[in-house]
């Protein structure tokens, strides 16, 4: 996870306190909910300049700030791949 990812996930994680976020981490343990994640899915295009897919739009993608953290990555990978195609 790199520090951007880091600084744009902790403002939706309320139960962090000052524990270090970690790819173990369970977002849904540090507040995370459904009406969070959708906040989230729109920082995260704005913040990051990436849309995760539909297929990413799951439970198992926000289990962790890892698994979240690898569907961002996947889909930018795509969006710079799509865009050096065209």
């Amino acid at each position: 996870m790199n520090q951007s990812f880091i600084d744009l996930l902790t403002p939706f994680l309320p139960n962090l306190g000052d524990r270090p976020l970690t790819e173990d981490s369970r977002l849904h343990d540090l507040g995370m909910n459904s009406m969070k994640a959708i906040d989230l899915l729109f920082a995260i295009e704005d913040g990051l300049g990436v849309s995760l897919p539909d297929e990413d739009l799951n439970d198992t993608t926000f289990a962790t700030a890892g698994s979240l953290w690898a569907a961002v990555r996947r889909a930018g990978a795509a969006e710079e791949d799509h865009r050096a195609a065209a």
